[in-house]
């Protein structure tokens, strides 16, 4: 077979979503045509076909030797977009759309890696045709691991462990800027002072809640509305 007829036969694999069979026509068109933009092509294709197939480690391998290898290719800001979007996808999960169990409740290495992809995507190309929507996915994770501090710190709350409470909110409050979560590690921050009985900390903490979030629903109501989670935004 040529190289075109191995790449059409790896590309009629792809659009009829059969991922593993198209894997090996892309590894051999690499070796094929190696040295040629067909076989950038291949690769990326190939990390992508990795992807669908639930193998995002080897997605990311595969992107990763990419970009050392290819640093003046004209894919590099899409396998950069790429990369942070397997990330996205790994920590957001599967089943979230059913369980409705938001990424703020798992692990955050794949979304701090995540946001490094992206973050690497719009500084180095800013005007990138996948910048626009890497920002939207960075302002998101921002969010989401705000949110996950405050998670363990009402995980603390709700099981009396005051101090540690206030020391995970704490860590909202001082490392992010501009996201939902702060609301709330506010009223946790002065939920536990006031469990500890420790007055002028106590008040502190609510006149700072009050100030900032003066129509919060934590002090009219004592939490969120019942509505949608505040993450689910895809």
């Amino acid at each position: 077979m040529s190289t075109a007829e191995i790449y059409a036969e790896a590309k009629d694999q792809m659009d009829s979503t059969q991922w593993d069979k198209a894997i090996p026509f892309l590894e051999k068109l690499e070796s094929r045509a190696a040295g040629t933009t067909l076989a950038q092509q291949a690769e990326i294709d190939k990390a992508y076909a990795q992807y669908k197939t639930g193998e995002p480690a080897q997605a990311i391998a595969t992107l990763d030797r990419f970009i050392k290898l290819h640093p003046a290719s004209p894919a590099l800001d899409y396998a950069m977009y790429l990369k942070g979007s397997v990330n996205f996808n790994d920590d957001l999960g599967l089943f979230s759309s059913v369980t409705r169990q938001d990424l703020t409740e798992r692990d955050q290495k794949a979304a701090k890696e995540s946001f490094e992809s992206y973050k690497e995507l719009v500084t180095r190309f800013p005007d990138s045709r996948y910048s626009e929507d890497a920002r939207l996915r960075m302002n998101y994770i921002v969010s989401a691991l705000a949110q996950y501090e405050v998670h363990v710190a009402r995980y603390y709350y709700k099981r009396g462990a005051y101090l540690a409470a206030i020391n995970r909110a704490q860590v909202a409050l001082n490392d992010y800027r501009n996201v939902p979560a702060l609301e709330e590690a506010l009223y946790l921050v002065y939920k536990s002072y006031d469990a500890l009985g420790m007055v002028k900390l106590r008040d502190d903490a609510h006149r700072v809640l009050e100030t900032n979030y003066p129509q919060s629903d934590f002090l009219l109501r004592g939490g969120r509305p019942v509505n949608d989670p505040w993450w689910k935004v895809w």
